[in-house]
């Protein structure tokens, strides 16, 4: 480790090739996050035979939500019902405004009867309700969150903790210690295969980064940069907040709101609506529970009991996606090129491109990435339910409003794209 270098980082400074990112848009952005550690293409194929270790949502949060009345006030923003919600056990919270369009989401979990705590942007959101009046406390914590995912990553929690970890069910969590320095472990992540969290107050996370780096190098661990942990998203079917749509904002309040996205994509940068998602449109429907009242629950039911659009993986043509690298060469504009592992790399997004059926408008495309284990391009689509039929053909309008507009033909694929192996199915004691 190096003296020299001052940011917060949640794992030590590495000497070896490290890039790192600083982004300033936004209050609740991590100033400095490891971009990039041995490459985006050996980060992004560690899920699928070893596994990684990545820190980039550390240090904004969680929020702790404790008191008497603390369960009846997330109850009043999630769309979930928390009537079977036992201590130690998790949820994936999702919160909306009137409009039935997603403001938040994120990890909830139940420390106690009386206390909750809130992960990766998760409620409270920017439509929360105040607490004045309620027996409630919102306190900001500064903690680490670490993901280890890909099938060797209980191999390596288990060899640094020196426990069986087998009794952990998805979507648990419980405490251990590692390197004599007590920390949560929970069952979760975003690859869609086995995956784990630990969390702990930031002050330990460099030591407890580092043992665990060092305890996997016998199981094949990448340590994960921000400019490849998008990737797991798309392959693994988890719409991201940031990235595939943004939080909800009042339309007054848009202009203000661009300045701290990058706003890109061949739909109109004032089109909001093509940048936010319902929880039907990104396959979260199943989840709202219409026994209690909750901010847009009116419009999520609604639109629950006649849906019109839905999330699906597209693959994109690859001569298409060819033509594209070579207008490079060509004289003349070129077209908007790609960024590898994902595009454009420019966070936090807001991004949007036009998807048609034979000139016909279906839907919007985002999330665009290269997967170097299917050699594919792929994308999220939300389109139009009548056109989401595997196997069907749309076309992405890729480029920049205003801009030079390559068509590429996709193809409705499965979703998620990453269909086996998945981390709620997995019995971790047959492993």
């Amino acid at each position: 480790m190096s003296n020299a270098f001052t940011a917060d980082l949640p794992h030590p400074f590495y000497g070896d090739h490290v890039l790192y990112h600083a982004n300033t848009k936004g209050l609740a952005i991590t100033p400095v996050r490891a971009w990039a550690f041995d490459g985006w293409r050996a980060e992004a194929l560690s899920w699928r035979k070893g596994c990684y270790i990545h820190a980039g949502l550390s240090g904004i949060g969680p929020v702790s939500i404790k008191g008497s009345q603390a369960l009846e006030y997330l109850q009043g923003l999630c769309i979930n019902s928390f009537a079977k919600f036992p201590v130690g056990s998790m949820k994936h919270a999702v919160m909306c405004n009137e409009d039935g369009l997603i403001t938040a989401h994120g990890v909830v979990e139940r420390l106690a009867e009386d206390h909750f705590l809130s992960f990766a942007g998760g409620p409270p959101g920017p439509t929360a309700r105040s607490v004045e009046g309620l027996d409630v406390e919102i306190e900001i914590r500064n903690w680490y969150l670490f993901q280890i995912a890909g099938p060797t990553s209980l191999d390596v929690l288990e060899k640094v903790t020196g426990e069986d970890l087998r009794d952990l069910k998805f979507l648990r969590f419980r405490q251990t210690r590692i390197n004599g320095i007590e920390c949560e472990i929970a069952r979760l992540g975003m690859t869609g295969s086995l995956a784990y969290e630990l969390h702990g107050p930031m002050s330990d996370a460099p030591a407890i980064y580092d043992a665990v780096y060092k305890a996997g190098q016998e199981f094949g661990i990448e340590r994960l940069g921000w400019g490849s942990y998008l990737v797991n998203h798309i392959e693994g079917g988890f719409p991201q907040h940031t990235w595939t749509f943004v939080s909800a904002p009042p339309p007054e309040k848009w202009p203000r709101a661009m300045k701290r996205w990058e706003v890109g994509g061949s739909v109109d940068p004032m089109d909001i609506r093509a940048r936010c998602r319902t929880p039907a449109e990104v396959r979260w429907d199943n989840m709202a529970k219409f026994d209690h009242d909750f901010i847009g629950r009116d419009a999520v039911e609604a639109e629950i009991a006649n849906p019109r659009r839905t999330t699906t993986t597209l693959r994109w043509n690859k001569d298409d996606v060819l033509d594209v690298f070579a207008s490079l060469l060509r004289e003349g504009e070129p077209y908007k090129p790609f960024d590898f592992p994902y595009s454009p790399q420019r966070w936090p997004m807001a991004y949007a491109d036009h998807v048609e059926k034979g000139g016909r408008p279906v839907g919007w495309s985002s999330g665009t990435i290269y997967s170097p284990h299917y050699r594919e391009f792929l994308s999220h689509g939300c389109i139009d339910i009548s056109e989401a039929e595997i196997g069907n053909e749309v076309t992405v309008k890729w480029g920049d409003h205003g801009g030079p507009i390559k068509e590429i033909r996709a193809t409705v694929e499965r979703f998620p794209y990453l269909a086996q192996g998945r981390n709620n199915e997995i019995d971790v004691a047959k492993l």
